[in-house]
């Protein structure tokens, strides 16, 4: 078993996760790719690699509980315990400007079966071996889309920027970051909601104004958080967010 900090990070393929695991493997953490498809997951490893830096591949598919599961048997065979869980993963099913009426029940289904369902799930079956750690960090991926406190505000940037499902998907994980926050309160085990802020992903688009590597910045710096930071937060670059 190693003394290295294990860090999982689902949707770690690409995008913002990819990048976390670029930057925290660059930190000595020891990263698990977490993604659903084996051979993206293994390319990102290989894409790492040839940066000098080691991490592994392991199958973590958000639609599957089973994944999970087998996931924490090799979590535990191999080190004993998870130090770092980065809930990264996450889907935006809906087109920007559809009205919140106008969101099927389908889409709300698969929304929240991988945003807040899966993630909740996976957190769990996980904790016991983050409990395990000596300082265990549980960042999840949020957005200021989630904020019920800017979108209920006519004088906000976010007023018309409504993606329902995202949108309350997000604000539903900021409530159980809050109430896990609350349950692990007397433990070293510290919980984050994150906003990486609007980045160009395939899910951001080419429109938005930070790059990739800015995008990872939060969630590497509440999952190497010290023990005075206070838990239970959802922040920007250190910024305290409305909820």
């Amino acid at each position: 078993m190693t003394t290295t900090r294990v860090a999982l990070i689902t949707g770690a393929n690409k995008g913002i996760g990819l990048e976390t695991a670029r930057q925290l493997a660059r930190q000595g953490v020891h990263v698990l790719i977490g993604a659903r498809d084996e051979a993206r997951g293994q390319a990102a490893v290989q894409q790492l690699a040839g940066e000098g830096l080691t991490t592994e591949f392991i199958h973590v598919d958000m639609n599957d509980a089973t994944t999970f599961r087998s996931a924490a048997s090799a979590i535990e065979a191999k080190f004993g315990r998870l130090d770092i869980l980065v809930n990264n993963a996450a889907v935006m099913e809906e087109s920007r400007g559809v009205l919140p009426s106008q969101i099927t029940p389908e889409m709300w289904r698969s929304t929240f079966e991988v945003n807040v369902f899966g993630l909740i799930e996976l957190t769990n079956t996980l904790l016991p071996l983050i409990r395990k750690s000596e300082a265990g960090r549980i960042v999840n991926l949020s957005s200021i889309l989630a904020s019920t406190t800017l979108h209920a505000d006519p004088a906000s940037p976010i007023y018309d920027s409504k993606v329902t499902a995202y949108d309350v998907s997000k604000a539903a994980v900021n409530s159980w970051t809050v109430h896990l926050a609350w349950e692990l309160k007397d433990t070293a085990i510290k919980v984050f909601a994150a906003h990486p802020g609007w980045v160009k992903t395939d899910m951001g688009g080419d429109m938005a104004p930070m790059e990739i590597p800015d995008g990872a910045v939060t969630s590497v710096a509440l999952a190497l958080a010290d023990p005075s930071t206070p838990s239970g937060t959802f922040t920007h670059k250190g910024e305290t967010l409305p909820w």
